[in-house]
């Protein structure tokens, strides 16, 4: 079993692009056998920072005072260390993978079937969801036996824990389908707290390193991590990192040292 874990960032309301430029949803891809030993080490690691709350990226910003920020007692740069030390705990597990999509607002909303916020959610998490599922294909084929995966997102308000389950149930039940089968996928989307989910925290810090990297052009926070999204040889563009619209060009990302190529394998997605 691999357990996804999402977060997003970014507003998705035609009415507030000035908000935002992009909207970025990022997950990060835990073994169930993983699971209990970033549990130990993200623990270890909050005790020797004292930190009782959870992690959220706001939080490391030298001006949140907030009352739940079990960082605001620390200086910039021990914020700054304590954020490198989670970056390792992710990337010291060459299993673990990270998959983002980037959705440039103000393009998608120029396409003919993006008109409202439920199809901007709909088309940026199905292309994540989607490499999920391609991402357990390829798993299982270089393993020998077929494995699952199960989706996990940190509540929000309402109205968007509605929109996430409507999608979610669209991916997995419809029968006419517009997208890939996720047949390697388990029931629909879990929401859960992010206050007792060590996935959610994790995922959460990785996407406000996606997010800054596009909205803030600030690479800092991104470079940590790059070498742990999933990619196809040294590319990570159309494997773990998803541009939206497809013909939005953000760039080539690769990883470096540069590493042999596979086989091309055509990934679909509209």
């Amino acid at each position: 079993m691999h357990l996804l874990f999402l977060e997003e960032s970014g507003s998705v309301d035609p009415k507030n692009k000035n908000f935002s430029k992009y909207f970025v949803i990022a997950g990060i891809i835990i073994p169930e056998d993983l699971w209990i030993v970033l549990h130990t080490k993200l623990k270890e690691l909050k005790k020797e920072y004292r930190v009782t709350t959870e992690i959220k990226w706001r939080y490391f910003s030298p001006n949140n005072k907030e009352k739940n920020n079990g960082l605001r007692y620390m200086s910039f740069d021990t914020r700054d260390k304590f954020r490198d030390c989670l970056y390792k705990l992710i990337t010291s597990h060459p299993e673990i993978k990270i998959i983002s999509i980037v959705t440039d607002i103000e393009e998608a909303y120029k396409l003919s079937y993006v008109v409202n916020q439920r199809d901007l959610y709909w088309f940026s998490y199905k292309q994540i969801i989607e490499r999920f599922q391609y991402y357990l294909q390829d798993f299982a084929r270089e393993t020998g036996q077929k494995v699952y995966g199960m989706v996990f997102i940190d509540k929000k308000s309402a109205n968007s824990d509605k929109i996430l389950k409507n999608i979610q149930k669209g991916l997995l039940y419809v029968e006419k389908r517009s997208h890939s089968i996720l047949d390697n996928l388990i029931e629909g989307v879990s929401l859960i707290s992010s206050h007792f989910s060590l996935g959610a925290q994790l995922a959460d810090v990785i996407t406000g390193a996606v997010y800054r990297k596009f909205e803030k052009k600030d690479e800092r926070y991104f470079n940590k991590i790059k070498n742990s999204f999933r990619r196809r040889g040294d590319i990570i563009t159309g494997y773990g990192l998803i541009n939206f619209p497809k013909n939005k060009d953000t760039g080539m990302i690769k990883i470096k040292p540069a590493a042999r190529r596979s086989p091309d394998v055509k990934y679909y997605y509209q």
